[in-house]
């Protein structure tokens, strides 16, 4: 081959090489890319797969317990549970003030004997063989809006009357709020509306207690609080504006109307407020449904036996 010819030969080889390093180059680039790229996948499903049940409560991982950001070994012997429940659901803790008129109001709702149906509901599941716990859950479950709703109703109604009071609560008025209207205005027209349609004002009356004993001390602190700068007294003042408009008949306050006046004091919506009284009543129903788990006795009725609920069918028949 002439000297000519072997250059040729030696520039064409080196032209070959240097594209096929250009390919292997590129296929790495490639490459790279495309595990970026799958990682990238994966981290996203990761993420949407961690976030799932993604809270603000609890954070927990191997060795770590930590409640709204607080290590529960600084918690324990540290935080009362009322301060607890407190944290829990409302994501800060409490002042001791705080957390002693929430005590108070989770203290006076936790039982009232075996007439609640909560309370006889979980003494006849625990008479027919099923565990505490569902025993328990029996109770709670019958827990709604007529029975163990009035206090997250009476909430609400003392909210719309303070806003109302407050001019916070109409259509018109400067910045879209409506003019202030005094409490025992606002009572009465609440007062009267619930009668023209037959229906108990939530929080007042009690049909056992001509004066439910739990309202007076609760009262007392709140108005305590109140006074101490704990409390506004807004909510205080508007159902003591209710209990004055239904005085006339003698119908005070009961106690889903003074502990809804700690509720609303405190700041806690309606809807939460029906919880926490679920979560006190729960510590009757579990005593409750304890005691007669060691009565020994078995599938109590609704009636003693001997005792025949009346039928109003029709008389026997034949087919």
């Amino acid at each position: 081959m002439s000297a000519g010819g072997a250059g040729a030969a030696a520039a064409a080889a080196a032209a070959g090489a240097g594209a096929g390093a250009g390919a292997a180059a590129g296929s790495l680039e490639e490459q790279l890319a495309a595990a970026q790229a799958e990682n990238a996948r994966l981290e996203a499903r990761l993420a949407s797969t961690t976030a799932w049940w993604s809270t603000a409560i609890t954070r927990i991982e191997p060795g770590v317990i930590e409640l709204r950001g607080y290590p529960v070994q600084q918690l324990i012997g540290n935080v009362d549970f009322i301060s607890t429940v407190w944290l829990m659901t409302r994501g800060e803790l409490p002042s001791p003030e705080q957390a002693a008129l929430l005590e108070a109001a989770l203290v006076a709702s936790v039982d009232h004997g075996p007439q609640a149906p909560s309370i006889a509901s979980a003494r006849m599941a625990a008479t027919s063989g099923v565990g505490l716990n569902s025993a328990i859950a029996n109770g709670v479950n019958v827990l709604g809006d007529t029975h163990g709703g009035a206090g997250q109703q009476c909430v609400a109604l003392l909210n719309e009357m303070v806003a109302a009071h407050e001019g916070a609560g109409g259509s018109g008025g400067a910045d879209g709020l409506g003019a202030a209207r005094p409490l025992d205005e606002l009572a009465a027209s609440l007062v009267a509306s619930y009668k023209a349609r037959g229906a108990f004002v939530p929080g007042f009356g009690h049909r056992w207690h001509p004066r439910d004993p739990r309202r007076d001390p609760l009262l007392t602190l709140i108005e305590r609080a109140r006074d101490d700068g704990v409390v506004a007294g807004r909510h205080l003042a508007a159902a003591l504006a209710i209990e004055d408009e239904l005085a006339a008949k003698d119908v005070p306050m009961n106690i889903d109307g003074v502990s809804a006046v700690v509720y609303g004091e405190l700041g806690i919506e309606p809807e939460l407020a029906r919880g926490l009284f679920v979560l006190s009543r729960s510590v009757g129903i579990l005593a409750h449904a304890w005691e007669e788990s060691q009565s020994g006795q078995r599938i109590k009725g609704p009636l003693p036996k001997g005792f025949l609920v009346d039928y109003t069918g029709p008389p026997t028949r034949d087919v």
